[in-house]
């Protein structure tokens, strides 16, 4: 009985927080509404050329972008090419797989759709075999993981799935809200809300490295070895 009373009072105030939100929003657009009835020509020439100029800004970045290879996921056949793409954009997603991994195959299918997406982060994948300093210096020991660099340094991991629902059937949203939580893409939903379901079950607290590392080796995570 108690619980369903904390229930019911937890949904009212979140009620009461959505119906605030919407207010303040209604309000807000009310207000520019006004201002706009306000105006005469010259503000309105002017407003338009703001955002004119903050349109043509927006494209030149999006094709600043693109020229470093940003808005496809692709794969770099060295360390010392990582080093040289990480120092190019403030924002970095690098998958760290394995050919032999079939997790590293759905990760692959998610982080596709997202570099297409969230061009304003470059998605990249290279192969830990081939990697060992680096894989080494990042503590990298399962597989996959997800380096997550912003400004030349990492910031965060996805190690395996445990951050995703603990199933190879997470989505590409859960992805997707996994690294808005790290702040390496732009996300534009609630981080509060993670879209998997059942969070009871799953939880959301983030995966720390050092609980799936076995020194000097590197495992699956659909391994039974870890």
């Amino acid at each position: 009985m108690a619980a369903d009373t904390s229930v019911d009072i937890l949904q009212k105030v979140l009620e009461n927080e959505i119906l605030q939100s919407t207010k303040v929003v209604e309000e807000h657009l009310d207000a520019e509404i006004q201002k706009l009835d306000q105006m005469d020509e010259d503000e309105l020439e002017r407003l338009k050329q703001r955002r004119l100029e903050a349109l043509k800004k927006s494209q030149q970045q999006k094709q600043e972008w693109l020229s470093k290879g940003h808005g496809e996921y692709r794969e770099i056949p060295s360390e010392r090419d990582f080093f040289q793409e990480v120092k190019e954009s403030k924002n970095v997603v690098c998958h760290f797989y394995r050919d032999t991994t079939f997790r590293c195959q759905i990760m692959d299918k998610h982080l596709t759709v997202l570099a297409k997406k969230h061009i304003e982060t470059k998605f990249l994948k290279l192969n830990a075999e081939k990697s060992p300093f680096l894989c080494e210096r990042l503590r990298i020991k399962v597989i996959p993981t997800l380096a997550l660099i912003k400004d030349g340094k990492t910031q965060d991991y996805v190690v395996g799935f445990t951050d995703l629902g603990n199933t190879d059937d997470f989505t590409t949203e859960t992805l997707e809200w996994r690294l808005g939580c790290a702040d390496v893409i732009n996300y534009s939903g609630n981080l509060m809300d993670p879209p998997f379901q059942s969070q009871k079950k799953y939880g959301t607290s983030f995966t720390k490295l050092d609980k799936k590392t076995i020194r000097g080796k590197i495992y699956d995570s659909d391994s039974d070895d870890d």
